[in-house]
């Protein structure tokens, strides 16, 4: 079994941008939440309840075949290897969105600034 990676961090109920002193033109420019790290935190909520809805499932199929009130023949075991597989499928697949979406929240800033501040034109 595979352990979660870090999850993207939804932006804190009091925190604030960072603190941005003068650019090099001169200009204060204001900080906002990076609406596409925003996306990557939507996209962990919505997936994470999903693949746990799976994994349910098929752990409880796998108990339940696994079970000697179950099966009482051969094709029994079958059964229980394939949902063995199934299981291990799943926890690959579970740890690769999981990382995917972990990783490009590592790459991307949580804070950008805008550009709704007037340029002096050079």
């Amino acid at each position: 079994m595979y352990a979660d990676p870090p999850a993207p961090r939804a932006r804190g109920r009091n925190e604030a941008p960072p603190a941005s002193p003068g650019g090099l033109d001169g200009l204060q420019h204001p900080w906002k939440f990076n609406p596409d790290y925003q996306k990557l935190v939507e996209a962990w909520d919505e997936v994470l309840p999903q693949l746990e809805t799976l994994r349910t499932a098929l752990d409880k199929a796998y108990s339940l075949a696994r079970s000697p009130q179950t099966w009482d023949a051969p094709v029994g075991e079958r059964y229980v290897e394939d949902l063995r597989e199934w299981r291990r499928r799943l926890a690959l697949y579970r740890h690769s969105i999981l990382t995917s979406i972990s990783d490009a929240a590592e790459d991307m800033p949580r804070w950008v600034r805008t550009t709704d501040v007037p340029q002096p034109f050079w």
